[in-house]
């Protein structure tokens, strides 16, 4: 892109476009972009039509803006202010409509109800649950007794009694239960359907039955790739064996249904988790292994060409090892199995290969900027993951610290560059991703760095190196050395995770942050990192210092938030099997059994560490099992609670029906003098947050805080006996 001066000489117009035209607003394009996806994202109710008529007319208003504005008799400085608070919200809108398209676009039916009975469908993948059990993912799904238009797309099952598992396009038949995906444990959690809803998975659900092959796979196509790729790891954990063999297969194919969760659990307290999941780190490795090992050849052969010819030929050696390495990226984007990860990945290291091949820089904040708007525009969805929001955080300090590190390191002795460079580029990403993965995962690992700085120079040395190598010489049988050294690798980052994940205070456990956390988070970090590049050099246009100023206040209201937000007193699951309360000891549940993934996640939220059980004996509860009570009260408001289970006397829960007392049961139940949260209120609402207030109880659902979203599909309605509950406070 060329460059336009800003202060024309008189008698000369302004350039139009001058300042879009500019590196320095093309970074700002994502920020832009990613407003209107995030505000799409935190509607409470699906947008009609009037939203994108009024997000497309803004569009068309601000190409008309741009256009008119070259012809109005406006000063440089006015004019272009004018054009870039025009292309500002046009690209707000702009994100608005792209979000909204991409999800007509992915809509797929999800299932209303609970089935049980005969399943067929296609084998689309295979992986492994938190549960460490094997799960299939089906597609061309039939189901009996339905209509092919209600039938949702994909569906997930696991596998109870798994032993030999179908492969990638086998046709086959069981009988298994499904059901829609479920919401979030905790109304402020994570909701599992809103991601569901973007892969086109519209039931999840379990089998105890054996699987039946109906029909062969087909012979060719893209299943008979994906066959091949399961295939290859396949081979490489069985040539390896162990954990080792299946980290190594998961980093080549991105096929981690061999990896034990054990195995998953001290990857993530050590912070290497990162690693077995196929991201920038492993495309970036192998693109510089490919782009470096070209070079070197294509400079050996000149050299041998100029020692026995006396000339050799003068070809753009750098350009054809990007060649190379775009060729074996776009290689291991197949043989990984194109997650969605991965696919960011790619897409950032094509940019920047295909930078070098068009002669300009590889590594700037503009290519960073180019590579996450296609990933903002093909899946706008990518904005709300950790994934993204992690591998772009990191990218973008690591480019921030290259020409920093390039002025000191001409001060620095050779010889330390490789060990400080490790170093630095480890804290600095640990900087930027920590908040992000705290904010996500609820942990925060003491010892990453150290883990980090052991693992990571074997990773690109032992592992990524060696499975290239591996694969070039597997046809001709010779790959047993690589292998080799690649599993030594992997048993290296395993010993290592275990190492670290044994040390005391190894892991760290945070509470859940509000909803409003990440989203601060998130622009507060981009705020500061773009501030060091001007949006154009014209006079009178404010200095960076307030940008960067604007960025620092978002990330310390994030933090007050956080830190100020205060856990619910009561939570109840959307299955009314489980209902924590909160005292001076931590959550305490009402079972010691049942709903254990509801009460993992609380306790997870909170930043408890303890297993139910635990949780089940402190201080609440008391009754016997199938009918516990708990007495809490807080900030001047007492509340008492009910949980009935299973098989209860209904006269003696009618007794228990008291003012200030909220039942809640997982059976249908009615009762007039008091709250009853019973199983059909609980699944049209979902999961129940109370926190008692000096003003009384207040109570939110995940129908609140979901709304009516195509993914949630349930609109709130009130329970009728709330309305005069806090006057029982």
């Amino acid at each position: 892109m060329t460059s336009a001066t800003i202060n024309p000489a008189p008698g000369r117009a302004v350039p139009r476009a001058s300042a879009v035209t500019r590196a320095g607003f093309v970074v700002w394009v994502p920020f832009w972009l990613s407003v209107g996806i995030g505000w799409w994202f935190g509607l409470r109710h699906e947008p009609g039509l009037g939203t994108y008529l009024i997000a497309g007319t803004v569009v068309v208003a601000t190409i008309l803006a741009c256009l008119l504005l070259r012809r109005l008799p406006l000063g440089p400085v006015l004019q272009e202010r004018l054009f870039l608070a025009a292309v500002s919200a046009g690209l707000v809108a702009a994100g608005v409509l792209v979000v909204g398209a991409r999800s007509h676009l992915v809509a797929a039916p999800v299932l209303e109800f609970r089935y049980y009975g005969p399943i067929e469908g296609r084998v689309a993948g295979i992986d492994r649950s938190a549960r460490d059990r094997i799960r299939v993912t089906l597609d061309r799904v039939v189901l009996r007794n339905m209509a092919p238009d209600r039938v949702p797309k994909k569906v997930r099952l696991s596998l109870m009694n798994a032993t030999d598992p179908p492969a990638p396009g086998e046709h086959v038949m069981l009988t298994g239960h499904l059901g829609p995906p479920p919401g979030p444990a905790d109304p402020q959690g994570f909701d599992f359907r809103r991601m569901a809803w973007f892969e086109g998975l519209g039931a999840v659900g379990y089998t105890r039955t054996p699987i039946l092959r109906a029909a062969d796979p087909q012979q060719g196509g893209v299943m008979a790739l994906h066959r091949l790729r399961m295939d290859l790891s396949q081979a490489i954990q069985q040539r390896i064996g162990g954990q080792a063999g299946a980290v190594s297969a998961a980093l080549m194919t991105g096929d981690r249904s061999g990896i034990a969760e054990a195995t998953n659990e001290v990857m993530r307290i050590s912070s290497l988790y990162h690693i077995i999941s196929i991201s920038g780190l492993h495309m970036t490795m192998l693109a510089a292994f490919v782009y470096g090992t070209t070079r070197f050849l294509g400079v050996a052969a000149q050299g041998l060409a100029l020692a026995l010819l006396g000339r050799t030929a003068a070809l753009p050696l750098h350009k054809l090892a990007a060649a190379a390495a775009l060729v074996a990226a776009t290689g291991y984007l197949w043989l990984s199995g194109g997650g969605v990860a991965t696919e960011r990945a790619y897409i950032m290291v094509a940019v920047m290969l295909a930078a070098i091949l068009f002669d300009r820089r590889a590594i700037s904040l503009r290519t960073v900027a180019i590579a996450g708007l296609i990933v903002l525009v093909l899946t706008p969805e990518a904005l709300v993951s950790p994934s993204f929001q992690m591998s772009f955080a990191a990218t973008v300090v690591l480019v921030l610290m290259a020409s920093p590190w390039q002025a000191a390191a001409r001060h620095l002795p050779k010889w330390s560059h490789a060990v400080l460079l490790l170093l630095l580029t480890s804290v600095f990403a640990g900087l930027a991703t920590g908040p992000i993965a705290a904010a996500h995962f609820g942990r925060i690992s003491q010892y990453g760095l150290l883990a980090n700085m052991l693992v990571v120079p074997v990773m690109g040395a032992a592992v990524m190196n060696m499975g290239v190598i591996a694969l070039l010489l597997a046809p001709f049988g010779l790959e047993g050395l690589a292998l080799w050294i690649m599993g030594m690798g992997a048993r290296w980052m395993i010993l290592v995770s275990e190492w670290i994940a044994g040390l005391r205070g190894a892991d760290l456990l945070v509470p859940l942050p509000p909803p409003q956390v990440v989203p601060l988070i998130g622009a507060g970090m981009m705020l500061a990192a773009l501030s060091r590049r001007r949006l154009v050099r014209i006079r009178g246009w404010p200095a960076p210092a307030p940008v960067f100023a604007a960025g620092g206040a978002l990330l310390v209201l994030a933090l007050a938030a956080w830190l100020t937000d205060r856990r619910p007193d009561v939570l109840i699951s959307a299955e009314g099997n489980a209902v924590g309360v909160m005292t001076a000891q931590g959550r305490a549940v009402s079972k010691p059994a049942g709903g254990a993934f509801a009460i993992g996640n609380w306790l997870a939220d909170d930043g408890d560490s303890v297993p139910q059980a635990v949780s089940a004996g402190r201080e609440a509860w008391h009754g016997p099992r199938n009918l516990r009570q708990a007495q809490i009260a807080r900030g001047g408001t007492g509340l008492r609670l009910v949980h009935a289970t299973g098989k209860f006397d209904q006269q003696a829960l009618r007794r228990e029906c008291l003012p200030r007392t909220i039942i809640v049961t997982d059976a249908p139940w009615t009762e007039e003098a008091c709250l009853v949260l019973d199983l059909q209120a609980l699944r049209r609402e979902g999961a129940v947050a109370i926190w008692l207030t000096a003003q009384g109880p207040r109570m939110v659902t995940t129908a609140q805080l979901s709304g009516l979203r195509r993914w949630s599909r349930t609109s709130h309605r009130p329970f009728r006996p709330l309305t005069g509950f806090a006057g029982n406070g």
